[in-house]
């Protein structure tokens, strides 16, 4: 046996499931309850989907290959964890300590990583006879071993986290001041507010992120691809000398009036986020082609026949919202809430229909629970995570 071997314990199901019994109790303060408690525990390749693990103790523990989509780790340690390869999708880690995980080939997509901590750490262990031991994930694929080190050895030593998966997650307010995330892939993630000061992101994969009050004055961006990064908006946008929210307010009365009064709007390429009231307005046949609206509450918009091809429409409250009709080809749809949205086809004359297109879209966990879409086309779309209890799809158009 390994020295490495020998620092981990084994726990077999039932085991388990007391100490998740007693975890519950500790949660919920009942007479009894004790916090979970799985520093070094070999939950290798384990099926823990869903699982409540929060404030528990996972020091060190090795949960490489486990699958833990939906878990709720919020407030958890995990402090020098080897979570190679893990599934944690859609998991709960707001304020997780992910110090020194190691994280090589993990799956967050999804995930949300608010205020955790995934700065760099080492386990380092200590005897008379060998000096300093440190936990070491990545010596070989597949091997986990402790190697021994001088106290002046140990005195700067690097350890982080590289080609981590962290597409399409939310890291508002995550801190990653000093981690390692070389070649990782941050595609589409929400870092508002992050703390990545020291951080080496060379390489790093990251088009789409949104950098909205994050300094990266002192961050390693060497070979980083930034292309379609979301700052912060401007306070007022101008279209042809008038303010965008008079462009609004002027396409929204000529569709009140039929046409007798205000005028359509095109607004390609266009950020509305300075705009805090689409919700509920009636923007039927708005053209606003590879338009920014992340995060926006459109609730009940009325987007009929809109063309909104390649739209950033992430995390966007669209509950309710008339879609019929819409162009929404290629359009960022991940993390959207469509709950009863209507995606059906528009009537605009006697056995004349327009389909609503989704074809090539990316509804990557969006939630289309209850959506009315009849004939819709999702042709080439990302469905990966997408919720559809109850959603209406009789005659949609997708590949057999």
């Amino acid at each position: 046996m390994t020295a490495a071997a020998a620092l981990f314990r084994s726990v077999d199901t039932d085991n388990l499931r007391q100490i998740l019994d007693s975890h519950r109790g500790y949660l919920s303060g009942r007479s009894g309850g004790v916090r979970a408690n799985l520093s070094y525990v070999d939950l290798t390749n384990r099926t823990l989907e869903a699982i409540d693990l929060r404030d528990a103790d996972l020091t060190g523990a090795q949960l490489n290959g486990a699958s833990m989509a939906d878990a709720r780790l919020a407030g958890a340690v995990l402090f020098g964890a080897d979570l190679r390869d893990i599934d944690l999708r859609r998991a709960d880690l707001t304020r997780a300590d992910l110090r020194g995980a190691c994280l090589r080939g993990a799956n967050l997509a999804g995930a949300d990583l608010q205020d955790c901590d995934l700065r760099q750490g080492q386990i380092a262990l200590q005897n008379r006879q060998d000096g300093f031991r440190i936990l070491d994930h990545e010596r070989k694929a597949g091997e986990l071993d402790l190697t021994v080190v001088s106290a002046e050895q140990l005195v700067g030593a690097q350890a982080g986290i590289s080609l981590v998966d962290l597409r399409d997650s939310n890291l508002r307010g995550a801190r990653l001041g000093g981690a390692r995330l070389v070649m990782a892939r941050l595609d589409g993630a929400d870092l508002t507010g992050a703390d990545l000061a020291g951080a080496d992101l060379s390489g790093a994969s990251m088009t789409g992120v949104v950098l909205e009050k994050v300094d990266l004055g002192f961050v390693n961006l060497t070979g980083t691809d930034l292309s379609r990064v979301l700052k912060a908006p401007a306070p007022i946008i101008y279209i042809d000398d008038q303010p965008l929210g008079d462009v609004i307010a002027a396409h929204e009365l000529f569709c009140e009036t039929q046409g007798r009064e205000g005028a359509t709007a095109r607004l390609p390429g266009v950020d509305f986020r300075s705009l805090r009231r689409l919700k509920g307005r009636q923007l039927s046949g708005l053209s606003a082609t590879q338009a920014i609206f992340f995060g926006m509450n459109l609730e009940g918009v009325e987007f009929q026949g809109a063309d909104l091809t390649g739209a950033d429409l992430r995390g966007v409250n669209l509950k309710e919202a008339d879609l019929r009709g819409a162009r929404l080809i290629g359009a960022q749809l991940t993390r959207a809430d469509l709950r009863g949205a209507k995606l059906g086809p528009l009537t605009i004359a006697d056995g004349r229909m327009i389909r609503t297109d989704l074809s090539q879209a990316n509804l990557r966990q969006a939630d289309l629970t209850g959506a009315h879409a009849p004939r819709v086309r999702l042709l080439q779309a990302d469905l990966s995570g997408t919720r559809m209890e109850g959603c209406d799809l009789r005659g949609a158009e997708r590949e057999a």
